[in-house]
Order: C-alpha cells, then structure tokens, then sequence
C-alpha cells in the first residue's frame, strides 16, 4: 500500500499520541516514526506501551472518521449499520447516508402491490460508483474510503510496533504480549478489510509500497494468519505476572471497566478462536430467504458454508468466549476519549429523539424483539414518527438513552452518559455462541442450537419463555436470525449476517428480504417484500488506486458481480 497524502498526513497524526487515553497521568510524547525523534520516544516500555495503544484506538479507531460522527464506530460502522438495515439516514445527512441503506425497490403489501410498491431512482451501486473518485472522498461522498485507511493505519502502526519491540529490552513475556498485541490487531484489521472489500494489499513492512492486490479470501487467509500468530505467542507466555503488567497498559484505562477490563491470555486466545469463527462465517454464504433453509444465490462474490465449514465453526466457538470473559471494549471519557459519547458511535448518533438524529432506528431492527421482551425498554415511541425522505427510514421508534432511564437486568444498546455505553470492538459471548447455534441447527442438532439461543436472551434479561426444542429447520432458523438482529443490534455485523442470509442480494438472483414490518405513506405493513440489490464486497476505493496503481499480477479490484 502505498501511503498517499491523505494516508500520510493520518499516519502521522496518529503517532502523536500525547493522549495515550489515561487522564490521570503525564503522557508520553510520542513523534512521527518517519521523524528521527521517534526512537528517542519509543525507547522504554511505556514508551512502546503508549505506541502500540495510540496506533490501535487513535490511527485505527479515530483519525480520519471525522465526517459524520468522530469514529471508527460511527461512520464505517453506520454503513454496515445502513446496509443491514438496522438504521436509516436521516434527511440531508451528509457521507452519502441517506442512500446508502435505500433497496433498490420494495413492496409494503404484496396483496396490493399497485399501491404500495417504491423503486430507488438512484440505486445505491451506481451511488457507491459514481463517487468512488477522490473527489468523491475530499467532499465526504466516498463510502469506502473510510474503513479502508482506518484499518490500513492501524496496520502500519501495528508493523511499526512489531519491528521496534526488539530494540527495547522488554522480558521475554511482556515482548510477547505486545507482539501478540500488534498480531491481534492486525487479523482483526485484515479481517475488517476481507469481509467488506473486493480485494486488498497485504502489507508486512510500515511504509512498505505494495501494489499486488490479492483476492478477499487470500485477505481472509492473512488475518486468519495473524490471529494465528498472537494465539501461538500468547500460548507460549509463562509469566503472567509480567503478561498482566503489559497488557493493562496497553487497554485505555476507561475501557478497564466492566467486561473491558484487561483480559488474562487464556480468555484472549478464546476471543482469537470467536474471530476465527467470525471470519468463516461472515464470508461464505448461508443463505435463509423468505424461510427457505435451501435457497440459493446466484452471482455471489463468496461460496457456501459447507459442512467442514460448520464444522470449524463448532470447533473453534466451542473454544470460543465464554461467559463472563473479558473482551476487547470501548468506553468514553469525559476528556482524552478516542470517541465521543454523542457522535463516536451508531448507538450514540441514535440515542435522542427520532425527530433529531443523523440516524433513524429502523422498524426491521425492532421487529426483531418478541412481544414481551423487556430489551423492547430500550425503544420507546413518544418522539412520535419521523417521515424520512427515503422511504425505508420512517419509523415510529427512538432509542432511549438507558443509563439516564435507569435501565436495569437487561442489555443497554444506547447511551450518551460518559462512560455509560460498552461497545464491543471484538467478538463476545452473546456472538460465540449465536455463531454456535447456528453452526448445531445446520449440522442437525437443532434441540441444541435453539436451547443456545435461549441462553443468550436469558444472558441479555429478554425475559421471554424458552423455545420448543421440537423447531422444524426452518422455524429454527428464524428464531437464529431474529436473535443475531437484536442481540447483536449495533455492533457493526447487521449487513453481513443480511448478506450471507442471502437477504441484501437482488430477489432475480434469488435474494430479497420478506416479511418485513414497514412504514409507507403513513401506514404500518407488517408483510413487506425488500429488494435491496446491495454491492456484497465493496470495489478497492480509487483513492487507493489512483495513488498506487494495481499491479500486473494483481487481482481485480472492481467486484466482477456489480
């Protein structure tokens, strides 16, 4: 990856992490690495410590999110939000929100289809095409830009702290936390880059040119490989003690709060094993269209699950987070914080009246939630209804802010309160074991996989009874894309569980979302038909290859499918 201006001028922002995210102490100064300062910067442990935690949360989760919200968590985040239908863009928003979730048709009542039927003068493929230029991106139209230079930022910085720790002279075990650090971070960045474009760079040296763009699945493989290396370097720690020491610096000191408190080597390596798991299931298709467990998609840009596939699923989620698990979160602060309560997240931007926020809760996401479950505390209607422009972001629902409503016993999704809203940047238990419900329903062991799915409404106070465990396949399936929708509301993977479903794919190619509730002109539908029509893995964004020309032995970069 060559790094362009615009990458540049990040990157070297990122480095100055004079706020290495804990108030209560003077921070480090930390230089440019391209600077001959840097190594009188970064020569202690603190100083490498401070480093490898701004290269993380500052150059991977901060900088150059400043469009719409101040994070990684609300722009990048909110198009996966938008495309999994999870949130609407409200009316004038600007980074392209108010398309970027609008289907391409749709039909509140297919009984009468002459009335109800709404078609998209302007489809979101030929939205993202048109303004993946860099002009696109310097007036804050290009969609893709903004994962791709987050993750690539934090690459780089995760390669600068791998070739530094040697010239330090850290123990053994506390060099190995932080390479296991930078390993992490790295699969978890390939793995954002492989599940959400069309092809990528691997890039192994910090400032290294690389121009061979390789395949989504060799992009998959390269974070499976990094995540690989952090669990055999974590596997190969003897002294915990000089572990815990490392890794409690390297975690925000805001985020050391409830489940985001450091995590112990053991419960780290069981995260790797859910991310594994995430990054097969994420990336090959299972598709469950209009409740048919055998449907499937033509011109797809990834394969079926088979039943190795699901195999590895079960094996590595059996592995995988468990309850009560430290994982990888983030937390605000009330100064120093590398997001903002009220725009630094999807749930933040939402967490007001509907009349008012950039982005609208959408009535598919609250249909998720069965009468009777008491997470449904977390929507209330007495905003009244906003009438969006584009159709599909009318809605009736605001998100409350729970902390302020004193929301109890249940899984809070949103709050602006310093502090009061955990976000998971990682994979969870409540994601472990949906993952492995799903993976026991497709192998046969439906009873098993449903009672899991008990488990999580009961983990997240729901409240509602148990399921039969007498499911057909299909009646099974629904109740496991119901949960996945409202459990894991937010969190970034809306539009990649709707696309490996087969949903955000167009109904002529056997895709299509049914059933869906729908607000139209004023009246509620309950049995709505959606053709989304989204572009499943985004084209490589031009500023990328206007700067770093593709190779002749690279891959396309453009998705072939679109």
């Amino acid at each position: 990856m060559k790094l362009n201006n615009i990458t540049t001028k990040l990157l070297a922002m990122g480095i100055l992490t004079v706020i290495s995210l804990n108030s209560c102490k003077d921070q480090l100064d930390v230089k440019n690495p391209n600077s001959p300062t840097f190594g009188g910067n970064v020569n202690n442990e603190s100083g490498l410590a401070a480093y490898a935690k701004g290269g993380i949360y500052w150059n991977g989760f901060n900088y150059g999110n400043g469009w719409l919200g101040d994070s990684f968590f609300s722009l990048p985040w909110g198009y996966h939000e938008l495309m999994g239908d999870a949130v609407g863009g409200g009316q004038g928003s600007n980074n392209q929100t108010t398309t970027m979730g609008v289907p391409d048709t749709f039909v509140a009542d297919p009984a009468n289809a002459a009335s109800t039927t709404f078609t998209n003068p302007s489809p979101q493929v030929s939205i993202i095409r048109s303004f993946n230029n860099t002009a696109g991106t310097a007036n804050g139209n290009n969609a893709l830009f903004y994962e791709w230079q987050s993750m690539y930022a934090m690459i780089n910085a995760c390669n600068i702290t791998l070739e530094t720790i040697a010239s330090i002279g850290l123990s053994k075990d506390k060099a190995s936390t932080v390479q296991a650090w930078a390993y992490w971070w790295k699969g978890y960045a390939y793995a954002h880059i492989g599940t959400m474009y069309y092809a990528g760079l691997i890039v192994d040296k910090s400032g290294a040119v690389v121009n061979k763009f390789v395949s989504q699945p060799a992009i998959i493989a390269e974070s499976n490989r990094n995540l690989t290396l952090a669990q055999t370097t974590l596997n190969g720690i003897t002294n915990q003690a000089d572990y815990s020491a490392m890794i409690s610096q390297l975690i925000p000191q805001q985020c050391q709060v409830g489940l985001g408190m450091p995590l112990s080597s053991a419960e780290w390596i069981r995260t790797i094993n859910t991310m594994l798991a995430r990054n097969i299931l994420l990336n090959k298709l299972a598709p469950f269209v209009n409740n048919n467990p055998n449907a499937t998609i033509a011109k797809s840009s990834i394969s079926p699950m088979t039943a190795a596939d699901w195999q590895s699923v079960i094996t590595l989620c059996n592995n995988g987070i468990k309850s009560g698990d430290k994982v990888f979160t983030g937390r605000t602060s009330a100064s120093n914080s590398f997001f903002t309560p009220n725009g630094g997240s999807v749930a933040g931007l939402l967490t007001q009246s509907n009349q008012t926020t950039t982005f609208k809760l959408s009535e598919r996401i609250v249909q998720q939630f069965k009468a009777g479950d008491k997470r449904l505390e977390n929507f209330t209607t007495a905003n009244g209804t906003f009438f969006g422009d584009a159709n599909t972001n009318s809605t009736r629902y605001s998100l409350v802010d729970g902390v302020a409503k004193g929301l109890s016993g249940i899984t809070i999704l949103g709050s602006r309160a310093i502090g009061g809203l955990e976000i998971y940047i990682g994979p969870t238990f409540e994601e472990n074991m949906l993952m492995l419900a799903e993976a026991n329903i497709r192998t046969g062991s439906i009873a098993t996989g449903v009672g899991m799915i008990d488990n999580v409404r009961k983990y997240q106070g729901a409240g509602v009874a148990a399921l039969p465990t007498t499911l057909t396949l299909a009646n099974a399936l629904k109740e496991l894309t119901s949960e996945r929708l409202a459990a894991l509301a937010l969190r970034g993977l809306s539009f990649f569980d709707l696309r490996r479903w087969g949903w955000t794919y167009s109904i002529a190619n056997g895709g299509g979302r049914y059933g869906a509730t729908l607000l139209f002109k004023g009246a509620i539908y309950n049995n709505a038909t959606i053709d989304y029509n989204f572009m499943d893995y985004w084209d490589v964004p031009a500023d990328e290859i206007a700067q770093n020309p593709p190779s002749a032995d690279s891959v396309p970069v453009v998705n072939k499918n679109y």
